[in-house]
């Protein structure tokens, strides 16, 4: 038998896809296991799915943990779930996803045999809930980076980076010595920063080329709630990612603080320039200019977008060329 493996899963409302995931996990290929599902205030069936497995998981060696909460969204869930946690490695997949049958055995195997990683990633890949033999796309995006181990600072600004939970397998002694609270940041825009930076700080990230976790959009999902959302919408939630971020590096009571902070600050206040360029919200575009220039971090695209926002011709011609030069990075 291998060693014990803590698997925490949030859920709200999750009756009419959790069979899905239940199952991926009864058919995993390894066998020592203990599953903490955090009920994050269901009112449908939700619990009632998940004890039907209750026999299965026996017969498969996993340990069922059962705990209910008022709705208060993922990350607070999974701060609750860690709190039981007792194996030697993490995972926390999310319940409306799916985890192929040796994802968490190769996981396993590799942080075995590789001492000198804190925790490890693997490559997934994205599918439609009413086609899922289809790959929309592989959640590395075959990166030529996806390799690098040192990745704190990638993940900071969204380089080299993704944040499905599944693809993830932490040791519990890196998580512990990183995050000794286990404090997550309660926000309503995620807790997979929370978890993963601390630990990208003090240590290195092993990599498996293999697609060891199914990311499954549904039209219903908490992360399609954006898709195609108002200005104001897109706006609050790069705030709200700017804010786990601050608020996990202070957390972290490092010496270098004050320069991961402004990494930040440059990164979202382009990323908000941009918001505001291409929605034509000339004084947001200002403001974000602005930050940009008193840190001496303004370019003159960054210029352009703002001088531009207000002109309607300008802005699409701008547009335009950014579209053109993305699809031609992305292709090579």
């Amino acid at each position: 038998m291998g060693k014990l493996v803590s698997i925490v899963t949030p859920c709200y409302n999750g009756e009419n896809y959790l069979n899905r995931f239940l199952d991926s996990l009864v058919n995993q290929t390894y066998d020592n296991m203990e599953f903490i599902f955090v009920d994050d205030g269901s009112t449908d069936r939700t619990k009632e799915v998940l004890f039907k497995y209750k026999e299965k998981f026996e017969k498969k060696n996993i340990i069922l943990k059962y705990f209910y909460q008022d709705n208060a969204g993922q990350a607070v869930a999974v701060a609750n779930g860690l709190k039981h946690i007792t194996g030697e490695y993490l995972i926390w997949p999310d319940s409306d996803d799916i985890l192929p049958e040796t994802s968490i055995e190769e996981k396993v195997k590799f942080l075995e045999e590789n001492k000198k990683y804190g925790l490890v990633r693997t490559d997934g890949h994205v599918v439609n809930e009413d086609n899922l033999k289809t790959i929309v796309r592989f959640c590395s995006r075959k990166n030529k980076d996806r390799f690098k181990e040192n990745l704190f600072e990638d993940y900071i600004i969204c380089r080299n980076s993704w944040l499905m939970p599944g693809c993830y397998m932490l040791r519990v002694s890196a998580l512990m010595y990183s995050n000794p609270n286990l404090y997550i940041y309660p926000s309503r825009y995620g807790q997979n920063w929370q978890i993963i930076l601390p630990i990208l700080y003090h240590f290195k990230c092993g990599y498996i080329d293999d697609s060891l976790f199914i990311y499954i959009l549904r039209k219903n999902s908490h992360s399609n709630s954006f898709k195609g959302a108002s200005y104001s919408k897109e706006k609050n939630k790069l705030h709200g990612y700017k804010d786990i971020i601050d608020n996990t590096i202070k957390n972290m009571k490092i010496q270098d603080e004050e320069k991961y902070i402004n990494m930040t600050k440059i990164y979202y206040s382009r990323r908000l320039l941009e918001l505001a360029f291409v929605n034509c919200v000339f004084e947001d575009a200002k403001e974000c200019y602005q930050i940009l220039k008193q840190a001496k971090q303004n370019t003159y695209i960054d210029f352009l977008m703002m001088s531009s926002t207000n002109n309607l011709v300008i802005n699409k011609l701008l547009l335009l060329l950014r579209r053109t030069k993305n699809s031609i990075v992305n292709r090579d």
